[in-house]
C-alpha cells in the first residue's frame, strides 16, 4: 500500500467503464451463461516513466542470467533485457553496478488481507469453518486493502504478486483471488486482470480433525476422499445440466453458488490450488481428478513431493514448498530440505510459497535454503535457475506465465533491483516497480508504502 502522499493517483483505481453500462433484454435471455466475472478487477497501473537499468547482473526468472547486462521497460512493459539497450531520449537511467535485477517475486500461497495485521479475531476471516464444503466463499471477500502486510512484502520480500487463498480447514474451502501488491481503496482495484480464479482444497489432517471434532463426516482420510466424491459427482450433473442449457435454452436450472465454482473447474476456468502434505494422498488427489475430469494446478506445502517427481511431472501438477518447515504435525514429519532441488532435477515445476505473513518477506532467502540443501546433496543449480522458484513456476500455476514472472520483452515491467546478491541475507529491495511504475525505493522516504491503517501511527509502521 502507498501513502497518502500518493493519493492523487487513486483515480487509477476508479471502477471500471463498463461498470454502469446499461445491461440489455438479450441479458436475460434464454441460454444466456450466468455472469462469471461479477466482481471485475478495476486494477490500472499506477504512472511509471521509461526506465533503463545498467551495468547490472540479470536474473530473467527463467533461467537466464546477464552478468553485465541492461534492463529496459516502458508503458508498463519489458521492452528488452540484454548486455546493450538503447534507451529512448528522456529515460530514465539507473547505474546498479554492484546490483541484481530480477523479475517481482510471485508468492502462490498467502493469506494477506484475510487472516490481516494485526493478527486479532476481529480480522479473522480467513476459514468458513461451519462446513467440508465451502466452494460458494470466495477470499476476496474477506480481503481488506489496507492490511499492512502487503506493504511490508513489496518493501522487504519484492513481492509484486500474490494469491490469496481461503484457510485449510475445509475440503473445499472456496476461491482464491491473484492480486497485484498495489494500494488500493477496494480489493477489486488490487485484482490481477484477468488471473483465473482458482478453488482452494486440502486433504490430510486439517479437515478430518476440524469436523471429526463435531461428531460428522469426514473424521478419516477414506471420509475426506468420500465427501469429496460425492461433492464432484453432483458437480458433474450441475455442469451436465447447465451445458444442456446454454446449448439448447429452454429453463434455467437453479443456480447453487458453490456449484458454479466446481463447474468452473471441470470447464478449466477455475485452478485447483490443493493443500497436501503426504505423496500417497498426492498420487489419491490426482486420480480423483481423472475420474471426474478435473486437473489439480498446485500441490501446496507437499513436503512429500520429492517422493513423487515423476508422478506429478506425468500429471503437469506443480509442488508448492517450504524449505525446511517440518514436524508440526504428523503429516509435514517426513520432510526434507533438498524437496526443491529434488523436484528440480526430476523435472518438476516446483516453487517456494509463504503461507506466513512473515515469511513473505524472505521468500528469497528460504530459495537460498533450498539451493544450499540441494548443493549439499550434489544437485547442482545454478542461482539464475533457483529463482524460477520465485516467479516464472508460480506464474505458470497461476495461469499468469504470458503476463508476469519474467524479464522478457511485452510481459508487465514487474521488476526488483537488489542491493546485492538476493541470495544473501544481508541484502533487501532497492527499488520495486509493478507495471513500470517505481512503487518502493529505499532511498526516498516519499517512496515507502505505508498502510492507511497505520498512517500517522509512528512507530506503527509510519516511518515519514
Amino acid at each position: 500500500m502507498l501513502a497518502c502522499a500518493m493519493a492523487a493517483l487513486l483515480s487509477a483505481c476508479a471502477t471500471d467503464a463498463n461498470a454502469d453500462k446499461p445491461k440489455s433484454a438479450s441479458d436475460s435471455a434464454p441460454g444466456k451463461r450466468y455472469s462469471h466475472d461479477p466482481y471485475p478487477s478495476t486494477y490500472k497501473a499506477y504512472p511509471g516513466t521509461p526506465t533503463l537499468i545498467t551495468n547490472v547482473t540479470i536474473f530473467d526468472g527463467e533461467g537466464g542470467t546477464f552478468a553485465k547486462g541492461q534492463v529496459l521497460f516502458a508503458d508498463g512493459r519489458i521492452v528488452a533485457v540484454g548486455e546493450t539497450v538503447t534507451a529512448p531520449e528522456g529515460a530514465t537511467v539507473i547505474d546498479g553496478t554492484g546490483k541484481v535485477v530480477t523479475p517481482g517475486i510471485i508468492d502462490i500461497h498467502s493469506h494477506l488481507g484475510d487472516y490481516p495485521s494485526p493478527g486479532v479475531e476481529a480480522n479473522s476471516d480467513g476459514n468458513e469453518a461451519t462446513g467440508p464444503i465451502t466452494a460458494d466463499v470466495w477470499a476476496e471477500h474477506s480481503v481488506w486493502p489496507q492490511d499492512p502486510g502487503f506493504s511490508r512484502a513489496l518493501t522487504n520480500g519484492g513481492v509484486t504478486t500474490l494469491q490469496i487463498l481461503p484457510g485449510s480447514a475445509n475440503l473445499m474451502g472456496g476461491r482464491s483471488v491473484v492480486l497485484k501488491n498495489v494500494y488500493a481503496r477496494t480489493m477489486q482495484g488490487m485484482k490481477f486482470p484477468g488471473a483465473p480464479y482458482g478453488l482452494k482444497m486440502a486433504c490430510g489432517e486439517n479437515p478430518k480433525r476440524v469436523y471429526g471434532s463435531k461428531g460428522r463426516q469426514p473424521s478419516t482420510r477414506m471420509g475426506n476422499i468420500a465427501v469429496d466424491r460425492q461433492t464432484w459427482a453432483k458437480a458433474v450433473e450441475y455442469k451436465r445440466k447447465w451445458d444442456k442449457y446454454e446449448k439448447e435454452g429452454g429453463d434455467a436450472p437453479t443456480r447453487d453458488i458453490a456449484m458454479d465454482t466446481l463447474r468452473g473447474v471441470l470447464d478449466g476456468e477455475i485452478l485447483v490450488q490443493n493443500h497436501c502434505y503426504r505423496a500417497d494422498e498426492m498420487a489419491i488427489v490426482m486420480d480423483m481428478a481423472k475420474e471426474f475430469g478435473y486437473h489439480v494446478s498446485a500441490f501446496h506445502h507437499a513436503v512429500e513431493a520429492y517422493k513423487i517427481g515423476d508422478l506429478l511431472k506425468a500429471n503437469g501438477t506443480c509442488a508448492a514448498v517450504w524449505a525446511d518447515w517440518w514436524g508440526f504435525k504428523m503429516e509435514s514429519y517426513d520432510a526434507i530440505s533438498e524437496n526443491l532441488a529434488l523436484l528440480q532435477k526430476a523435472g518438476t515445476c516446483a516453487m517456494i510459497h509463504s503461507d506466513d505473513e512473515n515469511g513473505i518477506q524472505r521468500l528469497n532467502q528460504e530459495v537460498a535454503k533450498a539451493l544450499a540443501a540441494g548443493r549439499r546433496a550434489g544437485i547442482d543449480i545454478s542461482d539464475a535457475v533457483a529463482w524460477e522458484w520465485l516467479t516464472i513456476n508460480p506464474a505458470k500455476a497461476l495461469g499468469i506465465a504470458d503476463r508476469t514472472g519474467s524479464l522478457k520483452a511485452g510481459k508487465m515491467a514487474d521488476v526488483v533491483l537488489w542491493n546485492g546478491n538476493p541470495f544473501s541475507v544481508y541484502s533487501r529491495p532497492d527499488k520495486v516497480w509493478i507495471d513500470g511504475a517505481l512503487l518502493y525505493d529505499a532511498n526516498n522516504p516519499k517512496l515507502r508504502p505505508v498502510s492507511d491503517f497505520e498512517l500517522g501511527q509512528p512507530g506503527a509502521g509510519d516511518v515519514k
